[in-house]
């Protein structure tokens, strides 16, 4: 696994310790997330995707965050109740961190300098519409909203970065997540 990334010390929403070193050898797709955002019915197809492609090495990660209009407000135990009672949510969640600005966690800064860019989809909307309400990225790599998604594959490198608005069944995405999966 990449060393830059592999010992940044992270913690379970459970409060336990750990790392990305846990996961070597896996491909991850590292989510931003929120309770309470138009996009939270995304959770519904990151299982799915979890689901269908664990066995095969994948694993998402919810990371909550509270930076985009306060739709991640609760405590750690809140966030796992809800994800838990309403999506199923069996995939690894961790405890809320901050994604960008003063205090990014530094795996966010790490993805987010890796892959300054995200991808998104062709009939995206979703920068102009945060723009008509004065909602704009301070910098130009900055996580956009909640639910953007990077890809990392087996060896621990960044391949892929995604918009919020990027459905977990985006054949954009799709087709990302296969090539890493089927790569040894």
């Amino acid at each position: 696994m990449n060393e830059k990334i592999a010992n940044l010390p992270l913690e379970r929403i459970d409060g336990t310790k750990t790392s990305l070193a846990a996961f070597k050898g896996k491909v991850l797709l590292v989510v931003n997330v929120a309770s309470q955002c138009g996009l939270t019915p995304q959770y519904e197809g990151l299982e799915k995707l979890y689901k269908n492609h664990q066995a095969r090495g994948l694993v998402v990660m919810g990371f909550p965050a509270n930076e985009f209009g306060a739709q991640e407000p609760g405590t750690n135990a809140e966030i796992q109740e809800f994800c838990r009672s309403k999506f199923g949510i069996d995939f690894p969640m961790f405890s809320k961190l901050v994604v960008k600005g003063e205090g990014q966690h530094p795996l966010y800064q790490h993805l987010t300098e890796t892959l300054p860019e995200a991808r998104f989809p062709a009939n995206s909307t979703l920068r102009a519409r945060l723009e008509q309400y004065g909602m704009k990225q301070q910098k130009p790599n900055d996580i956009l909203w909640n639910f953007e998604k990077f890809l990392i594959n087996r060896q621990g490198d960044v391949v892929a970065r995604f918009s919020p608005d990027t459905a977990p069944d985006d054949p954009a995405l799709l087709q990302a997540l296969e090539a890493e999966l089927a790569r040894a």
